[in-house]
C-alpha cells in the first residue's frame, strides 16, 4: 500500500484536518485543472459556436454569463489548493502560473474587455491555461514531495 493509499483512508481525520490530507488536495488540484482547463475550452470555443449556431438556426439570446462566477469559483480553490500545497513542497514556483493567470481571468471578466469579443476569449483562454497549468504543477510539486519524505 503507497503512502497515498494510506493518506486517502486516514480514519482520525477530523473537520479541522480534512482538507489539509494529500487525498483532499490531490483531488481538489484534480478538479482545479479539469475546471481550469474547461474554461479555457469554453472561452476559445464559444466564439466559434455563437458564429456557427445560427447557420443551424439556433439561436443563443438568454445565456446566463458566468465567467465572472467561475473566476471568483477559481480564485477560491486556487488559491486555497496552492496554499496547502506550498505547505507541503514549499516551492512557489506554482504561484508564478497562477498569480498572472487569475490576474487575466478577472481582466477578462471584470473589464471593458468583458464584451465577449476575441481579446476577451484570447485573454480568458491564456489565464484559463494558466491557471490550469498552476494546479498540474502543484500536484505534481505534492507528489514529489511526499516521495521525498517517504524515501529514507
Amino acid at each position: 500500500m503507497s503512502i497515498e493509499m494510506l493518506y486517502c483512508f486516514n480514519s482520525d481525520a477530523t473537520p479541522t484536518n480534512v482538507m489539509a490530507t494529500s487525498c483532499n488536495l490531490n483531488r481538489a488540484d484534480r478538479v482545479g485543472f479539469a475546471a481550469s482547463f474547461l474554461c479555457a475550452l469554453h472561452c476559445a470555443l464559444l466564439p466559434l459556436a455563437l458564429a456557427v449556431l445560427p447557420t443551424f438556426g439556433l439561436s443563443v439570446g438568454g445565456w446566463v454569463d458566468i465567467d465572472q462566477a467561475v473566476t471568483v469559483f477559481a480564485t477560491l480553490l486556487g488559491a486555497t489548493t496552492l496554499a496547502i500545497g506550498f505547505r507541503r513542497h514549499r516551492a512557489f514556483r506554482a504561484w508564478a502560473l497562477l498569480l498572472p493567470g487569475l490576474a487575466l481571468v478577472w481582466l477578462g471578466a471584470f473589464s471593458p474587455l468583458h464584451d465577449h469579443g476575441m481579446v476577451h476569449a484570447a485573454v480568458m483562454t491564456l489565464g484559463g491555461l494558466m491557471i490550469a497549468g498552476a494546479h498540474l504543477l502543484n500536484l505534481r510539486l505534492t507528489h514529489a514531495a511526499a516521495a521525498a519524505r517517504a524515501t529514507p
